[in-house]
């Protein structure tokens, strides 16, 4: 049989920036065993696979690895898809997915995700993680992902990682997220994820549902911008709503075709 497969980069108004995701749209569900091999042959860090329902699409996301319970540029890049090729002009679209319901208002080519807030509490950070750190944080938190904050953005783009020591845990759906107050922004992180095929997420959209509370109560502010300055680099919108957050972004479309199974 014949699939329709897109791939998009989110978080980005230029192509081969932001993060790329896979996108392939079904009529019903392929077993979970086809849906984990689809995403390895993909090799790009999440594929989002939705079917349509009613008024609504059943969302669910893979990486090459594992099903995980929310990605927000996949998330995107699916509303990019829905949004550019399935003519379906009106909004929000809604999603059903493991985190519950999640809508994406379009405005002005931004596509904003409107999404669970994760706000971190203070932790302390697993010796394995530590010791694979070049640069040590000045505070640690933790939501689903270890939120660890430095002093500068430059600390930031320095930080490398030990991966024998880091792969040595497992942190399930989560991952460890680096960030910093920036200077053109206001804040910037880096995302990375233990035992995991694709070590550095280049644009993370589910980490911002922790870094929104933490900068917002930090900077004293509600809307915020900021960069994922991996070597791709992207760009969010970001603001504060309590319970939840929205996170706006571009995305654009690199590639389009078929596979069969």
């Amino acid at each position: 049989m014949k699939h329709q497969i897109y791939q998009v980069d989110a978080f980005t108004q230029e192509t081969f920036g932001g993060n790329p995701a896979c996108v392939v749209p079904l009529t019903s569900w392929l077993s979970d065993e086809q849906l984990l091999h689809i995403a390895k042959e993909n090799a790009v860090a999440e594929t989002a696979f939705f079917v349509p329902k009613d008024d609504h699409f059943h969302l669910r996301w893979f990486t090459p690895d594992i099903e995980i319970d929310l990605c927000g540029h996949a998330t995107l890049a699916a509303s990019h898809v829905i949004h550019t090729t399935l003519s379906q002009r009106g909004t929000p679209i809604r999603f059903e997915t493991l985190s519950g319901t999640l809508t994406v208002a379009i405005s002005g080519g931004v596509y904003y995700l409107d999404l669970p807030a994760r706000p971190p509490v203070l932790s302390e950070l697993p010796e394995n993680i530590w010791e694979a750190l070049s640069l040590k944080p000045k505070v640690v938190m933790k939501a689903r992902d270890y939120i660890l904050v430095y002093d500068d953005p430059s600390d930031i783009a320095a930080i490398q990682i030990n991966r024998e020591r880091f792969d040595q845990i497992n942190l399930g759906y989560g991952g460890v997220c680096v960030t910093a107050q920036g200077s053109d922004c206001d804040f910037v992180s880096r995302f990375f994820t233990p035992q995991a095929t694709i070590l550095e997420d280049p644009v993370t959209g589910s980490s911002h549902c922790s870094l929104i509370p933490y900068w917002s109560e930090v900077l004293a502010k509600k809307k915020m911008t900021a960069r994922q300055i991996s070597e791709r680099g992207g760009t969010l919108i970001c603001e504060d709503q309590s319970d939840r957050v929205l996170i706006g972004g571009h995305a654009v479309t690199y590639l389009v075709g078929h596979f069969f199974l």
